[in-house]
């Protein structure tokens, strides 16, 4: 364990038969940050979104496991095997985003590539606007990078989470959206056996399971909404980004399968990669995130 390090929590023979990998946990903001590692070489950190954690980027490392990289894959707080804080008020994206620039700052992270997906990439990404000098790629998979615009409708989805009291049974009681994963995918068997239960066993507390709700609700339903400021920034810093960066999109995604030309426009240089998958698409598509990730380090100076 290095200097600073803690402990991972331990998890069952199932599931540690599927993490071949380092695991720790750095303390940031007062919490305790579940890490994922492998491999060495030019920095790589990997952000999931809402409801999964770094488990969702099992498949991707696998297929760079010999590949020259250092693949960091953390566990947002709320989420996976970090720490579940109770109160819900504290989930806002300047809160997520915030700790994972500490980490970033903790693990002494000089040059990476920043990839991501969901609210990784709003989270990830105005943590990155703080160290733009930092970032020497990106490579974005069905994410918002920025406010919505004038005239926009908020999806079903997000929508529902607003609603109160039934949207907490149904996210609380019901572990949604974890049981309703598979509904968003291009293959709906992509998610069958442990694959589906990895993602529900972590959130299977519901007196600790708040953040699915709370990150759900952080998605702005209107111009006014507390996210606003810090998606502007975010958005910023990746239009005057510069850096090698790579698109890869599930189009069956049935929340943000639309965005990509919104990005595309943001980042006219990525290289972009379209595929019928759905809203995990690493779960469906790693080799076609791996090749993204490969082609954005070798045009890296």
């Amino acid at each position: 364990m290095e200097r600073n390090q803690l402990p991972a929590p331990e998890v069952p023979a199932w599931l540690a038969a599927m993490l071949p990998f380092k695991r720790y946990c750095v303390r940031v903001g007062g919490h305790s940050m579940h890490v994922m590692e492998q491999g060495e070489g030019l920095p790589v950190f990997l952000l999931h979104g809402n409801p999964t954690w770094s488990f969702l980027w099992r498949r991707v490392a696998n297929e760079l496991k010999d590949f020259p990289v250092r693949l960091i894959m953390p566990d947002l707080i709320g989420l996976g095997l970090s720490d579940h804080p109770t109160n819900s008020a504290i989930h806002t994206l300047d809160f997520h985003s915030g700790l994972i620039g500490e980490l970033i700052d903790h693990l002494e992270l000089k040059k990476f590539v920043f990839v991501a997906q969901d609210w990784g990439g709003a989270i990830g990404g105005r943590a990155c606007a703080d160290r733009a000098d930092r970032v020497a790629g990106l490579v974005l998979l069905n994410t918002v990078m920025g406010p919505p615009r004038e005239g926009f409708k908020p999806t079903g989805f997000h929508k529902f989470s607003q609603l109160p009291i039934v949207s907490d049974l149904v996210f609380r009681i019901g572990n949604f959206p974890a049981r309703g994963m598979s509904l968003s995918q291009g293959d709906r068997h992509s998610l069958d056996g442990n694959v589906g239960r990895a993602y529900r066993w972590v959130l299977r507390n519901r007196r600790t399971n708040v953040a699915p709700l709370a990150l759900a609700r952080m998605v702005p339903d209107s111009l006014t909404h507390p996210s606003v400021p810090s998606l502007k920034k975010c958005e910023e810093w990746v239009a005057q980004f510069k850096g090698p960066a790579a698109l890869v999109w599930g189009e069956k995604d049935p929340i943000l399968g639309r965005v990509k030309n919104r990005l595309s426009r943001l980042l006219p240089h990525a290289a972009v990669t379209t595929t019928q998958a759905g809203h995990f698409l690493q779960e469906e598509v790693p080799v076609e995130i791996a090749n993204a990730i490969r082609l954005v380090i070798a045009q890296i100076k």
